[in-house]
């Protein structure tokens, strides 16, 4: 099944919510990023991670194969007046120089690549000593909860499709198997760390935001993705009315050194 983020790029754009302040504090206070590096930020989308990088100093490039995503990339971009390098490319072969950047991120990204090419790109494009950040923000399915509510869902429109989310990361937000692929690669000095907090929906942003996944708009027919709009509308109404609300999420990444 062809996923196609570009079908829903004005909904991730509205609804997506991007990295929380306490993962780029923890990034500047590690030394992993600093204002004026040249950072590479890879399946960038709308920008989510390349923007709040070069808000706080970053000299940004940033790639998608989505020209959808990346219009609305340089429009909340511009929006923000924020200047970064939007560019058409794989991040398996990203045609820029080599040992050219001191950091490069994929931010809820890394399992739409191809995971071996994509890494050995990222050690090429790293100066020595440059860092690979491979970072996800994951909403989490506790019992009884809006997420656990809307998978079951999700699952009756798109049975088949394994969401990445369940596959690699096993529905609790860790990604264990990006160890090996950056230890094959040639990186060393691998960490990751973890921490959970909410982000606070409405009604109207909840139900953009789920468009917005994987299973969802980017693969459902108009048709079918306007019934589950429907039977969406009815599961908050019946068993969520409260608005806003929170939804449990957890930041994880790993860091790596070339």
């Amino acid at each position: 099944m062809q996923v196609d983020f570009g079908r829903t790029s004005e909904d991730y754009a509205r609804h997506r919510a991007g990295f929380p302040e306490a993962f780029f504090e923890k990034l500047i206070r590690e030394g992993v990023f600093h204002p004026g590096q040249r950072v590479l930020d890879l399946g960038a989308g709308t920008g989510t991670l390349a923007r709040g990088l070069a808000k706080r100093g970053g000299d940004v490039t940033a790639l998608d194969l989505s020209e959808p995503m990346l219009d609305s990339a340089r429009r909340l971009a511009s929006d923000e007046g924020l200047s970064i390098d939007f560019r058409v490319a794989p991040a398996e072969r990203t045609g820029l120089p080599p040992e050219s950047f001191g950091l490069v991120t994929a931010g809820t990204c890394w399992h739409w690549f191809d995971r071996a090419a994509a890494a050995r790109e990222a050690f090429r494009v790293l100066a020595p000593g440059g860092r690979l950040v491979i970072a996800h923000f994951d909403w989490l399915p506790l019992p009884g909860n809006v997420v656990q509510g809307v998978h079951t869902l999700i699952d009756t429109f798109n049975p088949s499709q394994v969401a990445p989310y369940v596959e690699f990361g096993h529905d609790a937000g860790i990604y264990p198997r990006w160890f090996q692929d950056v230890a094959t690669a040639g990186f060393t000095g691998l960490e990751s760390f973890s921490f959970d907090t909410v982000v606070h929906y409405s009604h109207e942003a909840w139900m953009g935001r789920v468009r917005a996944s994987a299973k969802v708009g980017p693969v459902l027919s108009e048709d079918e993705a306007a019934r589950f709009d429907v039977a969406h509308a009815k599961l908050l109404a019946e068993r969520f009315p409260q608005t806003p609300f929170a939804v449990p999420h957890r930041v994880f990444a790993l860091v790596a050194t070339r």
